[in-house]
């Protein structure tokens, strides 16, 4: 009964220190992922060639959370529309009060005349954003979704990270930032 007695008071303050340091460990990174900035693995083909079919990491900005501070040109991380718990990124090309194309421009029609000539525009609603992939013939987005709440986004994506690994120890990270490709109309 001594030893034991003695073994939690040597042990018990550096236990109860090491708990404490983990869970606020834990906390600071639960809230930096969940509100500051995320890193995540990307998969398909339709963001290429801005993002690569596998394999790529992306940085996301948790920041612009719900279309926060998000303007035309960005790429941003959303909400699957229809598959729960998926993820998808995609670049805006509307937001609320822009007038969109419903269809690609210069797309063939069922007639084999283009399909953009008779294509309506459409107003992006108020709280709506329109996201197209960039690469447009493999991309599932609000031409076939339509408008997007803005509540689905879940960040900017500020760029690819590059990873080199090395051995022992040696590793090097690169960020390579998207630049934004649209210019307003003037």
């Amino acid at each position: 009964m001594a030893f034991r007695g003695r073994f939690w008071h040597f042990f018990r303050p550096r236990l109860t220190q090491k708990a404490i340091l983990a869970a606020k460990i834990f906390a600071t990174w639960h809230l930096v992922t969940e509100y500051v900035v995320t890193v995540k693995g990307t998969y398909g083909p339709s963001m290429l060639p801005t993002i690569e079919l596998r394999d790529d990491w992306v940085l996301i900005s948790k920041l612009h959370r719900k279309g926060r501070g998000v303007e035309v040109g960005d790429v941003v991380s959303l909400m699957h529309p229809f598959l729960t718990g998926e993820g998808t990124i995609k670049r805006v090309l509307g937001m609320p009060g822009d007038f969109v194309m419903r269809d690609t421009p210069g797309r063939e029609g069922e007639d084999g005349g283009s399909a953009g000539t008779d294509e309506p525009l459409i107003q992006v609603p108020k709280g709506h954003c329109w996201v197209v992939g960039d690469n447009v013939g493999s991309s599932r987005d609000s031409r076939l979704y339509g408008p997007q709440p803005l509540g689905l986004v879940k960040g900017k994506v500020l760029g690819k990270l590059h990873v080199e690994w090395g051995w022992p120890r040696q590793w090097r990270m690169e960020l390579t930032r998207f630049e934004n490709p649209l210019k307003p109309a003037t």
